[in-house]
This record gives C-alpha cells, structure tokens and sequence, in this order.
C-alpha cells in the first residue's frame, strides 16, 4: 500500500469520502451536461453551459482534493471550492428570484435542487475540510526553551 498521508493530506481520512462525494458529482454533472451541449445545446445555451462549466470545477476539486497536501494542488483545491461555494449560492439565488434566466435548470439553479441539495452543501463542507487540514494544524507543541535541534 501506499504511505500514510502528510500533514495537511486532503484525500486520506474523511477526505476519502470527500473526494468520493466530489467525483461521483464530476461524474453525473459531466455526463449531464456533455449531453445537453452536444444535443440540444440551442434550446438553452446559457443553462447547459453553465452546466458544464459547473462539472469542470467539480472535476478540478475532485483531483485537487484528492492530490492535495501542501503546494499547488492545494492552492487549486482551495480556488475550485470557493469558485463551486460562489456558483452555487449566485445561481441559486438568480434561479428562485430571477427564473427566466434560465430556460433549463442547471446544476446549481435552485441550489442544486436537481441534485439533492449536495451542491449547495459540498462546497461548504470541502471548505471545512481544507481549512482542517490546513498545514502546521497539527504541529507538535514544544517548549519554549527547547534547543531548536531537539525540535
């Protein structure tokens, strides 16, 4: 087997779970949205692009969550949840308020209705989960007179 995760390891743990979650979604929003832009992308461009747009970020987050620890995975996980957190929420809010935008619902419109809610709490919960397992988290405590090579 592989080893154990580094310190502010993203994918181990209930990261696994996480990553889980995320790439099911990457893979029903994918699918979804690849249909309707080579189907019938006409009857409603904005919604089904946005669609894939949304399945592109769900895919970005599935692998920088799982790659991430310290480094640029991280830093790409951190930017592909806050870009999923701020999608979900304005297109959720445009959907109910404003709901002419759009013609078809996308995978954020009301909140991710169309997908049980997990798109509205995901982002929320990989935020969580970044923020938990951020670097120097869990750094071992020393005291204050200890040698700097005893460390």
């Amino acid at each position: 087997m592989g080893a154990a995760p580094g310190p502010g390891a993203t994918g181990g743990g209930f990261g696994r779970l996480l990553v889980t979650v995320y790439g099911i979604l990457a893979f029903a929003a994918t699918g979804r949205s690849a249909y309707q832009v080579a189907t019938k992308l006409d009857e409603a461009p904005a919604a089904y692009l946005l669609s894939l747009l949304a399945a592109a970020v769900y895919v970005v987050a599935t692998i920088a969550l799982a790659r991430g620890g310290r480094g640029r995975w991280r830093t790409v996980a951190w930017c592909a949840v806050l870009v999923e957190a701020v999608g979900v929420v304005v297109v959720g809010v445009l959907s109910v308020v404003v709901p002419e935008l759009f013609v078809e619902a996308t995978v954020w419109s009301a909140f991710g209705q169309g997908y049980g809610y997990v798109p509205l709490v995901l982002p929320f919960i990989g935020l969580w989960w970044l923020w938990h397992t951020r670097p120097g988290q869990h750094a071992p405590v020393t005291a204050p007179d200890e040698p700097t090579e005893a460390r």
